[in-house]
């Protein structure tokens, strides 16, 4: 039988007790479950599959200095065990499958899933060109911003981070200021999507920024709404008026008290995820799973 396993690599509500205290599963340790399970089917199954919506180690997709790069060797790995396939969805560098080239890994975007969501939230949103406009929150989220923009036939815009090299704050450079290139967004109708938010620091202040210039309404997507820092600066820039929601997923656990958020949209991608499942199970082609640019354009013709 064809085996898949599931794993969110981000699920931190999973608790273990450890000499009387209660701790948290780290990505590492759900990834060394992973292994324990592949391990347990002993090579008995006819192809062992791993769908994992938020790729582990995937944001240290590439090496600058002397970082590790976890999420190549983590993937090696998996291929050495007997993997036969692996399913993620908006990989931060889906280049990181050049670590195994022999690997069947696909990398799929909830793209068609978000637009869905948001013409339900939003039924008379307007995708004219004076009226909407795309916006990559940094260089890196470029691709899925383009793609967006095109397939909505608007304009795009982009903030490039400008960052202080000399110090190291939380194991990161510090923003010094995000720069935006692009059309004016006075009046418009702003989308900014991102593959994370993590504290959403930054998203915050491209939507903060974008707001000084006149945008009439900003919309950020996230597949991953992680909210590390907790809510309360999404709440308080959504009462200020700085922020109009937030579009997220279901590709990794979201907190309880997100969700109950009047200014969160959840998408649901399980259905999206379940074709993969299906087409690998009966060895058909994920090829047109892969491009949903078919159901988007039926999406928008029915709309009109």
């Amino acid at each position: 039988d064809d085996i898949f396993i599931v794993i969110d690599p981000g699920n931190y509500s999973v608790t273990y007790n450890l000499f009387g205290y209660e701790n948290h599963l780290s990505p590492d340790d759900h990834f060394a479950n992973l292994k324990r399970l592949i391990q347990a089917v002993a090579g008995k199954a006819h192809r062992v599959s791993v769908i994992m919506p938020s790729l582990y180690g995937g944001r240290q997709h590439r090496r600058v200095v002397r970082e590790s790069l976890d999420c190549a060797v983590a993937l090696q790995e998996l291929q050495t065990m007997g993997v036969r396939n692996i399913i993620t969805f908006d990989a931060h560098d889906p280049r990181v499958q050049n670590a195994v080239p022999l690997l069947s890994f696909d990398n799929a975007m909830p793209t068609y899933q978000v637009l869905k969501s948001l013409l339900k939230k939003n039924p008379e949103i307007s995708f004219d060109k004076e009226k909407f406009i795309v916006v990559s929150p940094d260089e890196g989220a470029m691709n899925r911003n383009m793609y967006f923009s095109s397939v909505l036939g608007c304009n795009l815009g982009m903030f490039y981070k400008r960052r202080d090299y000399t110090r190291v704050v939380n194991g990161r450079n510090p923003i010094v200021a995000h720069e935006y290139l692009g059309d004016s967004v006075e009046g418009k109708t702003v989308f900014i999507a991102d593959d994370i938010i993590a504290s959403g620091e930054s998203m915050l202040e491209v939507a903060g920024n974008l707001k000084e210039r006149g945008a009439a309404r900003i919309i950020a997507n996230a597949t991953f709404p992680l909210f590390t820092s907790g809510l309360k600066k999404f709440d308080q820039a959504v009462a200020d008026g700085k922020l109009d929601y937030v579009v997220g997923t279901n590709l990794t656990y979201r907190q309880p008290e997100l969700l109950t958020r009047d200014w969160y949209v959840d998408v649901d991608v399980s259905k999206y995820a379940a074709y993969f499942v299906v087409a690998l199970n009966h060895d058909m082609s994920v090829s047109s799973i892969i491009d949903p640019i078919k159901k988007i354009e039926a999406l928008l013709a029915k709309r009109g």
